[in-house]
C-alpha cells in the first residue's frame, strides 16, 4: 500500500501519523475540518510541519460532508483509509451529543461507503478505551462493551458496529484500535497532561476532578502511532487495544512527575468528579503483541519528560494557547 487517505490529519495523532507514513514512503491525502473544540493554533502548528513534506496534500474537508469526500476519492486511488477524525471529550459530549454522532458515527459511515464504492480494501478506525466503563481491569477486547456512559463512547460504539457491517458484506479488512489516554509533544490542550504542564508553568491552580486518585493507562504518542501504522496489515476484522499496558497512573502521580520534570510545584483546585468520567483505565495489550507485533517502548516518566521539554521549547507561542 502506498497511498493513504488520512482523516483528522491536523489532530494530535493524525499529524504524527502522517509524518510516519511519509517517512515510510507513503503518499498521504489529509483532511480535517479544523474545528475549534480546542485552540486551532495547535492544529495549525502541526499542519505547518506536515506541509514541508512532499507527498502530503491537505484539504479542509469535514468527514460529515459526503460529496466533498467523494470528489477526493474520485480524484485519487487510495490503498487504505485511516479514520482518526473524531469529536473527542467525554464531558462535552453531554453538552452537544448531536455533533458527536454526526462526526463519529455518520462520518465513519461516509468513509466506509466510499471504501465500498471505490473497492478500497483496508480501513483503520480510531476508537476509545471509554467503551470499557464498568468492566473489570485490565480491559480485554472481548469484554461486552454494551453500556457506554457518555454520548462520546456511544458514538464510537456505533462506529465500531458499522465497521463490522462493512467487513461482513463487502470484505473490507478492518483494524479497530481502542486508544488509551494518548499524550506527548504537540498534544491536545484540553487533555490533562498539556493543561497541567501549562498551568504549573503559569502558576495557575490545577482543576482536579475528585480526589486525584482516578487513574489512566497513559500511552505516549509515538507508541500509539507505531501501533496504528502496524495496524495497516491484513487482519480480517479485529478490535485491538493500544495502551501503556504496564500500570495505570493516578492523576496525583502524574502531577508529581510533571512537577519533577519542570522543577515547579503545582497548586490545586478540587472540583466535583463528573458522572460520565471513568475512575480508571488499564489495557490488556496481549492481542496487540500477538496480532500486530506491537509493544509500547516509552514509559510515563520518559514520556512526561519529553512532553515538558517540547513545551518549554515552544512557550513563545504556547503561552497564548487557550486550555
Amino acid at each position: 500500500m502506498k497511498y493513504v487517505f488520512l482523516a483528522g490529519a491536523a489532530g494530535f495523532i493524525g499529524a504524527r501519523m502522517a509524518q510516519v507514513l511519509l517517512a515510510h514512503g507513503y503518499k498521504v491525502t489529509g483532511v480535517d475540518n479544523l474545528n475549534a473544540y480546542y485552540d486551532v493554533a495547535v492544529k495549525k502548528y502541526r499542519l505547518a510541519q506536515l506541509k514541508e513534506h512532499r507527498g502530503f496534500e491537505f484539504y479542509p474537508v469535514d468527514i460529515e460532508h459526503r460529496d466533498a469526500l467523494a470528489r477526493l476519492f474520485k480524484r485519487f486511488k487510495y490503498d487504505a483509509v485511516i479514520n482518526l477524525a473524531a469529536r473527542a471529550g467525554v464531558r462535552y459530549s453531554l453538552i452537544d451529543p448531536h455533533v458527536y454522532f454526526s462526526t463519529n458515527a455518520l462520518g465513519t459511515l461516509n468513509l466506509l461507503e466510499l471504501c465500498q464504492k471505490n473497492r478500497i480494501k483496508k480501513f483503520v478506525l480510531a476508537s476509545t478505551s471509554s467503551l470499557y466503563a464498568g468492566q473489570k481491569m485490565p480491559f480485554k477486547e472481548d469484554l461486552p462493551v454494551n453500556t457506554p456512559i457518555s454520548p462520546y463512547a456511544a458514538s464510537k460504539k456505533a462506529a465500531e458496529m458499522t465497521c463490522y457491517t462493512y467487513h461482513y458484506h463487502y470484505g473490507i479488512d478492518i483494524s479497530i484500535l481502542r486508544y488509551f489516554t494518548v499524550y506527548g509533544p504537540a498534544g491536545r490542550p484540553d487533555m490533562s497532561v498539556f493543561r497541567f504542564i501549562k498551568w504549573i508553568d503559569e502558576g495557575v491552580p490545577l482543576d482536579i476532578y475528585g480526589d486525584g486518585l482516578q487513574a489512566r493507562d497513559f500511552t505516549y504518542i509515538d507508541d500509539i502511532v507505531d501501533g496504528t501504522f502496524k495496524a495497516l496489515k491484513k487482519v480480517g476484522f479485529e478490535v485491538i487495544n493500544l495502551g501503556g499496558g504496564a500500570k495505570p497512573y493516578t492523576l496525583n502521580e502524574t502531577i508529581r512527575l510533571i512537577e519533577k520534570a519542570m522543577g515547579k510545584k503545582a497548586r490545586r483546585k478540587k472540583l466535583v468528579f463528573p458522572k460520565a468520567d471513568m475512575k480508571a483505565t488499564w489495557a490488556d495489550i496481549s492481542k496487540a503483541r500477538n496480532v500486530l507485533g506491537w509493544q509500547p517502548t516509552i514509559d510515563v516518566q520518559e514520556g512526561i519528560r519529553r512532553t515538558v521539554e517540547w513545551y518549554q521549547q515552544n512557550t513563545h507561542w504556547l503561552k497564548d494557547v487557550k486550555v
